[in-house]
């Protein structure tokens, strides 16, 4: 056997050479992404909240990407199937999800074997709108106020039914806070989304639920075909000037903060996600998406809780948060 023997410093310029390669391969990749369409998973069906959400901000952030966005709606388990998806996506930012405080935060209380930890295994792009949420019934449904509700939901509860959009989503939380406040007690029906479950609502399948950021209720409360007794917010909403804040009507202790935002799997270069965090805040500060939003009644975020550290930080705080008040409620894993 003949031996080659490689000369040192020739070898240190291959090792170097190698290291250069590899510090520059992700900036190099990042600088022309994106190059082809990108693909943002909705973990619930089309027409609810969160779908709304996607396609008002992903419409515009495509303009500035220089690529289409193109919604994928994966419905089913309160969300956590859509989101596992998305976890388990390449981390080359081509996949990207709208995720909320269902999905990446309480999720975590109610599902002990969840597939994926939201604050380990995402990469935040930022937030996208604060979503208030509201409690509405059916439109024949007896009381006329919060408190005519309350005692009537007490007095009836095991006769009565919630919708909501699956263990873990918005509405399914605030829905047992809701309860776990007043004591009330109903049979839980669960959706594969919001939408479908204010469609049983408007046809009288359920009796109440807490819309899980309003925005899905309102043409509907608008419209009288189901009816809002309040909604959690600072102030009443231009758009629904009836619907009284939870102050208001008597139940300041039901307060959700609701929200939806943007997250890419663990492991998506810096520099690809700084250019999604970009065209987020693009679109957040455009007119014609800031009124889109406002007129479903979501607020949007202003720039100190914007980016990817403040939604890692609110990840974190409301998981915490909702393993309390979920723990406190005897439910979840």
């Amino acid at each position: 056997m003949i031996k080659t023997r490689f000369p040192r410093r020739d070898f240190l310029h291959l090792v170097a050479g190698v290291a250069a390669v590899l510090a520059v391969s992700q900036p190099a990749h990042a600088q022309g992404y994106p190059s082809r369409p990108i693909t943002m998973i909705v973990p619930f069906p089309a027409g609810g909240g969160t779908d709304v959400n996607a396609r008002i901000v992903s419409e515009h952030m495509s303009r500035t990407l220089g690529q289409s966005i193109v919604i994928e709606n994966v419905a089913g388990a309160g969300g956590t199937t859509g989101t596992t998806r998305a976890m388990r996506a390449d981390p080359d930012g081509y996949t990207i999800e709208m995720g909320h405080m269902g999905t990446h935060a309480s999720a975590v209380a109610f599902y002990p074997n969840l597939a994926y930890k939201p604050d380990i295994d995402f990469a935040p792009i930022g937030l996208t709108s604060l979503a208030p949420v509201m409690i509405v019934a059916r439109r024949d449904f007896p009381p006329k106020d919060l408190q005519e509700f309350i005692s009537y939901v007490k007095a009836n509860t095991h006769k009565l039914n919630m919708g909501h959009a699956g263990v873990g989503s918005i509405g399914f939380t605030c829905g047992l806070l809701f309860n776990s406040i007043v004591g009330a007690k109903p049979t839980f029906v669960p959706f594969n989304g919001a939408a479908p479950a204010i469609n049983a609502l408007i046809g009288g399948q359920i009796d109440y639920m807490c819309d899980g950021g309003a925005l899905n209720s309102v043409p509907h409360v608008q419209g009288g075909t189901i009816k809002a007794y309040t909604i959690d917010a600072e102030q009443r909403s231009p758009i629904l000037p009836n619907v009284p804040t939870v102050k208001e009507a008597g139940l300041p202790e039901f307060k959700v903060s609701a929200w939806v935002a943007l997250f890419a799997p663990k492991g998506t270069p810096k520099p690809i996600l700084d250019k999604l965090t970009d065209a987020l805040d693009r679109a957040l500060d455009d007119d014609v998406p800031r009124k889109r939003l406002l007129d479903l009644v979501s607020e949007i975020p202003d720039k100190a809780s914007r980016g990817q550290q403040p939604l890692a930080d609110l990840v974190k705080k409301d998981i915490a948060r909702w393993k309390q008040i979920i723990k406190a409620a005897g439910v979840g894993g």
